[in-house]
């Protein structure tokens, strides 16, 4: 093993010989502006983001343009219903997940926004969600709304035709996907664990 030389204000530190898991780690976030704002807004069950110079539309907004570096003081109300651009099925449980797998986390391009929002699809079987696909956002119940996204505790499918022309997040033009890639549904095997065997239709329980 290589020789490591620690700086001199560590050389008298006691070393680290383990790590005892799951660690925690309590701390404090700060907003700024732009995100209180929005956080504000969600309480009220609005989705508002912030229009650049340009006319890009960003929600969450961080009050700039991170292409242009200029502000984005205006504040617009963008729709609760949007398309899955992009989504990953979750065979894994994590430690203190309440999730049951398997579940669905995708990138959600609401309407008038541009860009997406990462968030939870439910009420439709995993092997169901495809990109293109048109969901709305399912709030909790009033009295227990709180500044933040997880007062919306989901997505859900709103029947609507799926949008032939999803745009990927950042680029200006269609991918012509639209729906299941060459119209094939994705099989069991894509949204099964392939080493536990969980998830998908006819997988282990």
């Amino acid at each position: 093993m290589a020789e490591v030389t620690l700086p001199p204000s560590l050389r008298d530190v006691e070393p680290v010989r383990s790590v005892r898991t799951p660690a925690r780690l309590d701390y404090q976030f700060t907003a700024g502006d732009a995100t209180s704002r929005f956080l504000r807004n969600v309480a009220r069950k609005r989705i508002v983001g912030q229009r650049a110079p340009g006319g890009r539309v960003y929600v969450p907004p961080r009050g700039a343009d991170p292409e242009l570096g200029q502000p984005t003081p205006e504040e617009v109300e963008v729709a609760q219903v949007g398309t899955v651009t992009s989504f990953c099925v979750v065979n894994l449980q994590f430690y203190g997940s309440v999730m049951e797998i398997p579940y669905v986390s995708a990138l959600i391009l609401l309407d008038g926004a541009d860009l997406s929002i990462m968030h939870l699809i439910q009420e439709v079987p995993a092997d169901e969600v495809r990109i293109g696909m048109r969901v709305e956002a399912v709030w909790r119940a009033d009295a227990e709304v709180e500044p933040t996204l997880e007062s919306i505790t989901w997505f859900r499918p709103t029947g609507e035709p799926d949008d032939a022309d999803v745009r990927i997040p950042g680029e200006d033009h269609g991918t012509g996907l639209g729906s299941w890639v060459g119209g094939v549904a994705p099989t069991a095997a894509l949204v099964r664990n392939p080493r536990t065997g969980q998830g998908g239709p006819g997988g282990a329980t």
